[in-house]
């Protein structure tokens, strides 16, 4: 992981920079950190712009798409399906000194700048591989590893991803780890005003006042492994005939969803909830049950202290690495049995279910949206003023313009 500057930089140094990031879509969990972000490098003299396109028609059935003010929404171009895209950035970015692109191997047009001469710094904002590639030696991943090295930064979502691209031969102090995060903060101050007569008007309405709750949340889609969560919710309610499942979330699964809820009167789908809403339902719940795909959704866990209790299968995305089996949340083989055994164990044992809430509070101190801008934004002012990376080994030196 590369040291950072710290906020002492000479901002005169900085005022003349540009940086602009460039997004497929904008999700609303992202609004919140481009506007701490745009604040926060504007006291350091950059000036941020964030560029998004728009949705094809399956995402847009997740209905998780946000607006900035102040963002630039580009012409979104999808063929075959959605499999390639297309986006008209290019002469947007011709005044800027830095821009930051995602490495998906479907955005041909980010592929471009790849290759052609430019005058600015270009830097990776990712995973540093895809976590649900059935084959790491297909020609996509191989492809995807080959583009790793033709930018001049990368900016990591976790440990893990910067591990993964130190892996592919990129420089070490050029990866900044951003602990990719959500605005907890926000979520923490709802957690602590929702009342025990919120929540149990909450669980009234559900007709569930006294069960004991597992809660599913996230958008409904093939890779989430739906049928593995409703097998494994069965399981855990022959054992604990009390049990009720909660799913919140939207996705192009939500009819298999509400034809299940339709067979079983214990388990209750509420549809697509955010913010303090989302917040009030979690706090009903003893365990997040989630075993597949765990990614920024952990850090719902750790707000509401609300242990996650997922499986080891090779998909989760990079944030999986905040999660410490037995301090913070369970793991288990990737086997119904052994997962709904484990849930089954925490939710008769109180007393691990507070240790577990306790670490879950613990990790929600550290992996903050505040840390997450802090680490980007000082990330930025190293790159802007760090000569530019040939992944010959020869270091082109830093503009003044």
């Amino acid at each position: 992981m590369v040291h950072l500057v710290g906020q002492d930089l000479p901002a005169q140094e900085l005022e003349r920079n540009e940086v602009t990031i460039v997004q497929r879509r904008l999700t609303h969990y992202r609004v919140p950190f481009f506007e701490a972000l745009r604040h926060g490098l504007k006291e350091r003299g950059i000036r941020l712009r964030v560029l998004y396109g728009t949705t094809n028609s399956i995402e847009a059935e997740k209905n998780d798409s946000g607006h900035l003010e102040w963002g630039e929404v580009v012409q979104t171009h999808y063929f075959l399906g959605g499999r390639i895209c297309w986006q008209d950035f290019g002469p947007l970015t011709y005044a800027s000194d830095l821009v930051i692109i995602t490495q998906e191997n479907k955005l041909v047009s980010n592929h471009w700048h790849l290759v052609a001469p430019r005058q600015y710094r270009l830097a990776f904002w990712g995973h540093g591989a895809n976590f649900q590639a059935q084959d790491s030696q297909s020609l996509r991943e191989r492809f995807k590893r080959w583009t790793t090295n033709r930018v001049d930064w990368w900016f990591a979502y976790t440990d893990l991803s910067a591990d993964l691209v130190a892996a592919r031969g990129f420089p070490r102090n050029r990866i900044s780890t951003v602990d990719n995060a959500v605005d907890t903060a926000q979520m923490r101050k709802w957690a602590q005003e929702i009342s025990e007569e919120e929540t149990r008007a909450l669980r009234q309405g559900l007709g569930i006042e006294d069960a004991l709750i597992g809660v599913f949340v996230g958008s409904l889609y093939a890779d989430k492994r739906l049928d593995f969560l409703f097998a494994a919710a069965q399981a855990i309610r022959i054992e604990i005939p009390g049990f009720c499942l909660l799913i919140i979330g939207d996705g192009p699964e939500r009819q298999k969803v509400q034809a299940w809820c339709q067979k079983h009167s214990w388990v209750h789908w509420v549809g697509a909830r955010f913010d303090r809403e989302k917040v009030a339902y979690l706090s009903m719940a003893q365990v997040m049950v989630n075993p597949s795909l765990v990614g920024l959704g952990i850090l719902d866990s750790f707000v509401t202290g609300v242990p996650m209790a997922t499986t080891n299968e090779r998909g989760h995305g990079p944030e999986i690495v905040y999660l410490c089996h037995g301090v913070n949340g369970i793991m288990t083989t990737n086997e119904v049995r052994a997962y709904s055994a484990a849930v089954v164990a925490l939710l008769r044992d109180e007393g691990a279910r507070a240790q577990l809430r306790a670490g879950c509070h613990e990790s929600g101190d550290r992996y903050t949206l505040e840390n997450m801008v802090q680490r980007f934004a000082e990330g930025i002012a190293t790159c802007l003023q760090s000569p530019r990376y040939d992944r010959k080994g020869i270091e082109w030196p830093a503009s003044q313009g």
